[in-house]
């Protein structure tokens, strides 16, 4: 079982300037070796959503051919290579040998890669996952592109009624940003985890040159740069960016509500792809003139967060 954490908050703002472009920073709290979160990859329903249900399908169904992995008697080993959010599913699975897991997606439209599904399911880990987005015309294109992803039930998720306490991962997936109400609906979230599991959480950072770009530019001009990003792909999602979508915002929801922050990282995809190449011009411009109050060492963050077992735990 997990111990208590103690450890500081960073400053994902002030400390990422060696991540350099296309690069990957993760920070790490004080004795964290032991107390890697799991996370979820999964999403609920608009409607009265259940895990097992008709909603439920096989971890990674994007990248496999749907089948429902098979859960093995061995217990997986714990991982310390691989991303962040793999090894944090790995290890979650790793404290629970050859129990199924309930997994919740929410933002299921804009989730990536991550976690490696072909790698859990070589631990025999059995996953049920749901699905769910908001309700709007761009996930709604989103959904109708992608056959994969048609049991996700699409609603206003401030709304979204979900199971108390019903899944061991919720997988929030680049949806904070692109939201109103944003709060509320990670309230939401955190209610249906179950007490000891664990919040996967990966959103953009208003706080860093990349988002408040995403936030000025006019629609149109976000329109044709998403065109040459993601040809083909509907889009762009509205950019929202509410206080919580940064660090400090994220820092502090989880101090108020009880929850431990675990493993994280600040992860420069802008630079990574390298296009449109005005865009990172424009990044790196901005933050000059910001004074340092915004960062183009990165443009989205990634979170382990642990919902403890206790109600009365605290973060000290």
């Amino acid at each position: 079982m997990f111990r208590e954490l103690r450890y500081e908050f960073v400053n994902e703002v002030d400390g990422l300037s060696e991540a350099g472009e296309g690069g990957v920073m993760e920070i790490s709290p004080e004795r964290s070796g032991r107390h890697r979160a799991g996370v979820q990859r999964g999403a609920a329903a608009a409607t009265d959503v259940r895990p097992g249900t008709s909603l439920g399908r096989p971890f990674g169904a994007r990248r496999d051919d749907g089948s429902v992995l098979a859960r093995g008697s061995d217990p997986p080993e714990p991982h310390e290579n691989g991303p962040l959010f793999t090894r944090a599913v790995l290890d979650y699975a790793a404290h629970r040998p050859g129990q199924p897991l309930a997994l919740l997606q929410a933002g299921c439209t804009t989730a990536g890669a991550e976690p490696d599904v072909a790698r859990l399911g070589a631990t025999g880990c059995h996953v049920a996952v749901s699905l769910v987005d908001d309700d709007s015309l761009t996930t709604r294109a989103a959904v109708v592109a992608h056959p994969e992803l048609a049991s996700c039930t699409l609603g206003d998720l401030r709304t979204t009624q979900l199971p108390p306490r019903a899944f061991d991962i919720v997988h929030c997936a680049l949806l904070l940003e692109r939201i109103s109400n944003a709060e509320l609906v990670l309230d939401r979230l955190v209610e249906a985890l179950k007490p000891g599991g664990l919040l996967l959480l990966s959103t953009g950072d208003r706080d860093c040159a990349a988002g408040f770009i995403d936030r000025r530019l006019p629609r149109s001009v976000r329109a044709m740069i998403w065109r040459r990003q993601r040809p083909g792909e509907p889009g762009p999602y509205p950019a929202v960016f509410e206080h919580l979508a940064s660090g400090r915002g994220i820092q502090s929801y989880a101090l108020r509500r009880g929850l431990v922050i675990g493993p994280r990282q600040a992860v420069n995809q802008l630079a990574a792809r390298r296009r449109p190449r005005g865009l990172l011009l424009a990044s790196r411009l901005v933050a000059r003139l910001s004074a340092g109050r915004l960062t183009s060492a990165h443009d989205e963050l990634r979170y382990v967060i642990r919902k403890p077992e206790s109600g009365f735990a605290r973060v000290l």
